[in-house]
């Protein structure tokens, strides 16, 4: 048993100073005063908050096939380093999580050394709809669409394939939304103009507003025509706000058919940190120009952006070197999103309790996660102790991730720094260790 006395507790839009009871992994009691008995282990979170854990709705650890940038053991170490306690895992990989086998593959491989909790996608291709259509509601979190340029035969341009899986997933879709024809039209102006050598910040260009809307507006119209549950990942451009509905609360949340995320370094960066950054920075959708990354604090606040992700995707050092047409997309991110998103807050963007709601609330809400996602008795103990008076430096000698970088080094975040992660209640991380525990659980879906 353990026993976390004198928190602050950051919940359901709310805050309390309360203590918390954990037993046989869950939230057993909440409470003013809990007195404390000599089985219990006792924790003094007196001037800390405590949240539920991130749920991040779109994650890339790359397992398996591609060791040299992540693996599941490694990407979920660093994950419960950054607060987050579960993810769900995207189907680029090799070989392409696009059958029910190679699902079922991940979940043998994620019981084994997952720290943290987990779920999988089945990818989408022009041909697999008879395995969408096999799906049972609760073998996955949800089908990945790549409406955009994807690795290998990822990308679904097929308009009668689309439609038929937007008429038929027995599951939520969760869309990458870019226009790959456009794409390649302005990577062919810009490569005359520039050859191989394009400036990073041009990304923003090559993957402008017109390709996300574009291929948002064909996602949102087809999921209104069919009725299907649609999850639009990682919104980057003020145009496509408009595409969706405000839902301020989760009970309105819960009413939505058409959901849309923003991930952290959308909201964290924007085009002026190209020179800084480089090929570092370089991710699809772009990170674009700063009145796009207002916007998108704007509809956090008004509730048309639900959740909040990483789409952590990494790449080793090396590769980032090369140039535009070489540099792959993608940036490790997971180790720090809360500790990010708390700078956030200190700057106002956002208030914690918003925070906790876009990170963890609300994913349990939209993926129908049974027992997680919240500080309920009763429910799974996720959960990240927080000391908001204790600025966070990044170090590169406290990394966990495999390809070893992050787009943060030497950044000071200054809402706060992450004490303790627990999974499943037990104790994860604890000031900059990764601890002995278990393996994270297969996330459950209430469908």
């Amino acid at each position: 048993m353990t026993l976390i006395k004198n928190a602050t507790l950051i919940n359901e839009g709310m805050r309390q100073s309360a203590d918390v009871l954990i037993r046989e992994g869950r939230i057993e009691y909440i409470a003013a005063d809990i007195s404390a008995t000599a089985q219990m282990t006792v924790v003094d979170a007196k001037g800390q908050w405590l949240i539920p854990g991130m749920i991040d709705d779109q994650v890339h650890f790359r397992e398996p096939g591609m060791p040299t940038k992540g693996t599941i053991a490694s990407e979920s170490r660093a994950a419960v380093a950054g607060g987050i306690t579960s993810y769900m895992e995207m189907p680029n990989v090799v070989p392409q999580t696009t059958d029910r086998a190679a699902l079922q593959d991940k979940f043998t491989r994620a019981a084994q050394v997952s720290v943290a909790n987990y779920s999988f996608y089945l990818g989408a291709t022009n041909n697999n709809l008879d395995e969408i259509r096999r799906l049972r509601p609760d073998e996955a979190c949800g089908v990945k669409i790549f409406m955009g340029a994807s690795t290998g035969n990822m990308l679904v341009d097929n308009e009668e394939t689309l439609a038929q899986i937007f008429s038929d997933s027995p599951v939520l879709i969760a869309t990458h939304c870019e226009d790959s024809q456009l794409i390649k039209a302005q990577e062919a102006v810009y490569r005359l103009k520039y050859g191989n050598d394009i400036p990073a910040h041009k990304h923003a260009e090559i993957r402008s507003v017109e390709t996300c809307y574009r291929s948002s507006s064909l996602a949102v119209s087809l999921a209104k025509k069919y009725g299907s549950r649609l999850h639009v990942l990682h919104i980057t451009t003020a145009e496509e706000l408009a595409l969706f509905d405000a839902a301020p609360t989760l009970a309105q949340l819960r009413k939505k058919q058409i959901t849309a995320e923003a991930c952290v370094h959308h909201l964290f960066f924007n085009q002026l940190d190209y020179p800084r950054l480089g090929h570092l920075m370089k991710c699809n959708p772009s990170v674009k120009a700063p009145s796009h990354q207002v916007a998108l604090w704007q509809a956090l606040n008004d509730g048309v952006i639900d959740v909040i992700a990483t789409d952590h995707a990494p790449h080793t050092w090396e590769e980032k070197q090369g140039h535009y047409f070489s540099a792959p997309s993608g940036l490790p991110l997971v180790q720090h999103a809360i500790p990010a998103l708390l700078d956030l807050c200190q700057r106002g963007v956002m208030t914690p309790e918003l925070m906790v709601q876009k990170t963890s609330h609300a994913v349990a809400e939209r993926y129908q996660i049974k027992e997680r996602g919240y500080l309920r008795e009763g429910y799974w103990a996720d959960l990240v102790l927080i000391d908001p008076n204790k600025p966070y430096h990044v170090r590169s000698n406290e990394l966990f991730y495999r390809c070893g970088w992050t787009p943060f080094i030497d950044d000071t975040f200054y809402g706060g720094s992450i004490t303790t992660t627990w999974v499943n209640g037990h104790c994860a991380y604890h000031q900059g260790k990764i601890l002995p525990t278990p393996n994270g659980h297969k996330l459950v879906f209430s469908r």
